[in-house]
């Protein structure tokens, strides 16, 4: 039976996403693959620790428990391992109790060309080389940056936190600000509020958003219900360059719980409050600053020239 996967909102992760890759790594790369395969065998029971994006992809997998008539989600596991070195990858998910049961293997080459077959509206990766190569491919996809993980089992809320320009929409006024200064993009921007064009992450949130809607469903029927569910934009962006913002969300269709217009107050402030699970940005200079935040690098754009 063919699966509907074009239903749902998929997420593809490398393993160097998902756990912490390093101990496996360093045996890679100092011994070789002899080695790093006897490595993964003798402990292939003892389970990886958490990476950088399992907060967020335990909590999105979550969304399966709470609509089981829809199951909304799905994350896809492809992995630069060959099928038996990624035995260990798959025991670490049982152990976890993770609902990931679809994956791909590769056996060192980049798993980017088949994104397209699941679907994927993201993919995420330790890896520079594969996140470069999707995003010249045209996917959407985010190198995940070495923090420190707090995994809160008794928070069971989700909070995802993007950049604007060059991540929700394109990068059409960020090219202005580089190229022209900050008084000719307030200028731009001051003289129209079309809705720019989506940029790489505007699929994501555009199915995001899809889980929202089905929170509001819920509270319809069950207003005892409590949202699990937090969106926020977090941009340097401020008046009068705000409006343009809203009136491309909404021409989406797309609500956020959350939007913060810094005008240049470092974002570390505001997330270091928020304390999102996953934070998305165009730009190293914003994420050069986060320590505790679980970052993702989306290396697409000016921004990145």
């Amino acid at each position: 039976m063919a699966f509907p996967i074009e239903n749902k909102l998929v997420v593809a992760v490398s393993s160097s996403a998902l756990f912490d890759l390093s101990e496996s790594d360093k045996v890679y790369n100092e011994h070789g693959l002899a080695e790093y395969r006897r490595y993964q065998e003798h402990n292939i029971d003892n389970p990886l620790s958490k990476g950088v994006a399992f907060p967020f992809v335990k909590r999105l997998l979550s969304f399966n428990e709470i609509f089981r008539d829809e199951q909304p989600v799905e994350v896809v596991l492809l992995s630069r391992n060959s099928p038996e070195t990624g035995l260990r990858v798959f025991r670490t998910i049982a152990h976890y109790g993770l609902d990931i049961s679809r994956a791909s293997f590769f056996s060192g080459e980049s798993p980017y060309k088949y994104l397209p077959a699941f679907n994927a509206s993201l993919f995420l990766s330790a890896s520079a080389t594969d996140v470069r190569n999707a995003c010249d491919a045209g996917y959407a996809a985010g190198r995940v940056l070495d923090s420190k993980i707090a995994d809160d089992d008794s928070d069971n809320e989700l909070r995802i936190a993007f950049d604007f320009d060059g991540v929700i929409a394109d990068d059409e006024s960020e090219k202005i600000y580089k190229e022209q200064g900050l008084s000719a993009f307030h200028r731009h921007e001051s003289t129209t509020d079309a809705p720019l064009d989506p940029g790489p992450l505007a699929d994501l949130l555009k199915k995001i958003s899809n889980l929202q809607r089905l929170e509001t469903a819920r509270i319809d029927v069950d207003p005892t219900y409590r949202r699990w569910l937090k969106i926020s934009i977090v941009t340097a962006r401020n008046a009068p360059a705000h409006e343009r913002v809203v009136n491309t969300l909404k021409s989406w269709g797309v609500e956020v719980t959350e939007a913060f217009f810094l005008g240049g107050i470092s974002k570390d402030r505001v997330l270091e409050v928020m304390r999102p699970h996953i934070f998305f940005d165009d730009q190293m200079s914003h994420l050069n600053h986060l320590h505790n935040v679980p970052a993702v690098h989306i290396p697409m754009g000016i921004a990145n020239e």
